[in-house]
């Protein structure tokens, strides 16, 4: 389970080491060498971007345009992106710094795992080659499903297809297009083992609201969505007579799943997910699928038991095994292949994938240039792109700085404890002793993945991915007989974003997120603390929102609040859903704060937390005035400027429905349940960000 920040495009991947041993413990093996920042520093101004601002608006109004309004109006978003903002910004600054990386590694590796590596880049590049190859790499998957004559048979082909592809929390990779998907972690009852967890799946589109959604624009959607999957099959060999009836029956078998699938809403619900099964208990607990053919295909034969995280959707996709026709099932699976490798497939099924996935989903008009796929592409070799990435862009001193912070930020965390009046010292013990049991990785992990194993072609780009995901299941699967280790990162270095895994009690913050404009060691400390201080703050507290709070320090699923505690706590967290329940973007589609509610909780938390910690911290900022703003001011304009995201309508969309994150001018708005934020302002009555104290939701 994780929450992840997302300011910018999040990668699945916690954490290193305890905050004790950061500093002292890491071998030369894994420590990188010195280098200079990413990004010049502002060593005697605010850090913040004045030109950037609308000093015409009210910042009590509206404080995300009075901190970013010249900014949004002026600034263009790239004909390659659905949105841009500072994240973003960063995110394609990192993209180039990976090129260059990878570029390297294609043309002088230094060791075996380089040339692999550069070889994957090369190969992913060598568009004519994959042009030739066609659907060549594909043909033994689509003959495995040509070939399914029965239900036994269905079964071994869709225990083949599951992949630990999926993290059901990570709300930026969740839906996995394989009819199921698999988590490996620790045991939510038993914290000292591994365990699979079995997820629902089968879904290209990005939520089941896509499949059943009444609206208009919903049904727009699927009208192209139908199109689309016609296209895919006739690029394939379907004919122009057989494409459309095909993709119908796609799309009602995909449609049936999307019924069968567990909300947003539902799924985060931790409590619902814990439902242990036997691995013998399958057949009678979700009757449908041959559950023996279909573990022993997976290589999960051997596991005696899951935690099924949706039920209703087991059963119901188990269900549909037997009520559907096998033909609309092989088409199913024939597209679902087709779409999954679209860009590693001739030209037409990528710009096919793109119209539909970029463009009418996201309303992005242009598809990024090859290098930037490649770059993507190239994280299936995540760990052998991210030792070189710290290496050549992480340097000590920026490791020291972020681990002091995490320090303050901790210590913040612990007095705001001490002071709750609502919580009983009972609670308060246990929310200390799981702070201070609290895992923090800085920068890149302690131990590196290998990859021996891993065949890479240079002229063989969809082969490579393809093994490459094969190779990455299997390294899952092999911790289901392996101790945990708390110490693992489940994000790359070269991620722009943090994350928190409440069942590992554990954080880690990527080397890539940790350069400008959100940290640089030379900047002053009010900047510095109000974007990436605030979001150490944010992925801490998320150990204690409305998810993170049911876990205990050893990361086991155990309430250990007493009930009065919890009363406070659930009002207070309803207040918060309330407010953001009332935003509403489009007349059409508000926020649902309940679906975000974790999140608005951390970035709440998260905030007081950090500015508490710039007051304690011992530094010259904290009385300072600069560029005409005071501390506290520079403090809250900074985090306002963290946030700084536009978006093409339809991936605003996207985001609303689909999202556990609100998006980012709403996130930006958290300061209204600040008293300190009211004072540095002026904020009165009347203003339309006022709240009067009694409504400002106050927790940690």
């Amino acid at each position: 389970m994780s929450h992840t920040c997302s300011r910018a495009v999040a990668l699945t991947s916690a954490i290193a080491l305890t905050l004790a041993a950061l500093a002292c413990t890491s071998s030369p093996s894994s420590t990188p060498s010195s280098s200079p920042p990413a990004a010049a520093s502002v060593a005697h101004t605010s850090g913040i971007d004045l030109a950037g601002m609308d000093r015409a608006v009210n910042p009590g109004d509206d404080f995300f345009h009075f901190a970013n309004g010249t900014w949004e109006r002026g600034t263009p978003i790239p004909d390659d992106r659905s949105s841009w903002g500072t994240g973003a910004a960063l995110a394609q600054q990192v993209q180039q710094q990976t090129r260059t990386l990878l570029e390297d590694a294609a043309r002088a590796p230094n060791t075996d795992e380089e040339k692999k590596l550069g070889d994957y880049y090369a190969a992913f590049m060598d568009a004519t080659a994959i042009e030739q190859r066609g659907l060549a790499a594909l043909t033994p998957a689509l003959e495995r499903i040509a070939t399914i004559t029965d239900r036994r048979s269905l079964a071994r082909a869709l225990g083949g297809m599951l992949r630990a592809d999926v993290d059901p929390l990570n709300y930026t990779n969740y839906y996995t297009t394989h009819p199921f998907g698999l988590w490996v972690a620790q045991d939510f009852n038993q914290p000292t083992r591994n365990t699979a967890y079995l997820l629902q799946g089968g879904l290209a589109m990005p939520d089941r609201e896509y499949y059943v959604g009444t609206s208009v624009d919903m049904a727009h959607i699927r009208t192209t969505y139908l199109a689309h999957v016609a296209t895919v099959l006739r690029l394939a060999g379907a004919s122009d007579a057989d494409a459309p009836q095909q993709a119908r029956r796609v799309m009602a078998l995909e449609t049936k799943i999307a019924h069968a699938h567990g909300t947003r809403e539902q799924s985060v619900n931790v409590l619902k997910a814990n439902n242990p099964w036997a691995r013998g208990a399958f057949a009678t607990e979700a009757p449908g699928l041959d559950w023996s053919a279909f573990f022993e295909a997976a290589g999960l034969a051997a596991q005696p038991a899951f935690i099924v995280w949706h039920p209703g959707a087991v059963r119901g996709e188990a269900a549909l095994v037997t009520s559907e026709p096998l033909d609309d099932w092989r088409l199913y699976l024939r597209y679902s292949v087709l779409n999954e490798w679209s860009d590693l497939l001739p030209q037409a099924f990528a710009d096919e994938a793109f119209a539909f996935f970029g463009t009418t989903l996201s309303g992005t008009p242009k598809q990024s240039a090859r290098w930037k796929r490649g770059v993507d592409a190239a994280e299936r070799m995540g760990d052998a792109v991210g030792t070189l990435y710290a290496q050549r862009h992480f340097p000590p001193e920026s490791k020291r700085a972020v681990e002091a912070m995490v320090a303050d930020i901790k210590r913040a965390f612990a007095t705001r404890i001490d002071t709750l009046d609502w919580m009983s010292p009972a609670t308060k013990a246990r929310a200390k002793d799981k702070l201070q049991a609290l895992v923090v990785g800085v920068g890149y992990p302690e131990r590196w993945r290998d990859y021996a194993g891993l065949v890479v072609s240079r002229t063989d780009a969809l082969g490579n991915a393809m093994r490459a995901s094969e190779y990455e299941y299997r390294y899952w699967v092999s911790k289901l007989t392996k101790a945990i280790d708390r110490g693992e990162w489940w994000m790359t270095p070269q991620t722009v974003n943090a994350v928190n895994l409440p069942i590992q009690n554990a954080l880690n913050f990527p080397a890539a997120y940790l350069q400008p404009p959100y940290f640089d060691p030379r900047a002053n400390a009010a900047s510095n603390y109000g974007m990436i201080g605030a979001t150490i703050g944010h992925e801490i507290s998320h150990s204690f929102d409305d998810q993170g709070a049911q876990f205990d320090a050893t990361g086991k699923l155990s309430n250990w609040w007493t009930a009065d505690d919890l009363a406070h706590f659930t009002a207070a967290s309803d207040q918060l859903v309330e407010q953001y329940n009332a935003y509403t973007p489009f007349p059409d589609l508000a926020l649902n704060g309940r679906q975000t509610l974790s999140e608005n909780l951390a970035d709440l938390a998260g905030l007081v937390a950090a500015w508490d910690a710039f007051r304690l911290s011992n530094t010259a900022d904290n009385a300072g005035e600069r560029d005409g703003f005071s501390a506290t001011q520079q403090f809250f304009i900074s985090y306002a400027q963290s946030w700084r995201t536009k978006y093409r309508e339809p991936r605003l969309r996207n985001q609303i429905v689909a999202d556990g994150h609100a998006p980012s001018q709403y996130r930006a708005q958290t300061v209204r349940n600040i008293d300190k934020w009211y004072q540095a302002f002026n904020v009165q009555p009347g203003a339309a960000l006022f709240l009067p104290p009694q409504k400002r939701v106050t927790i940690w």
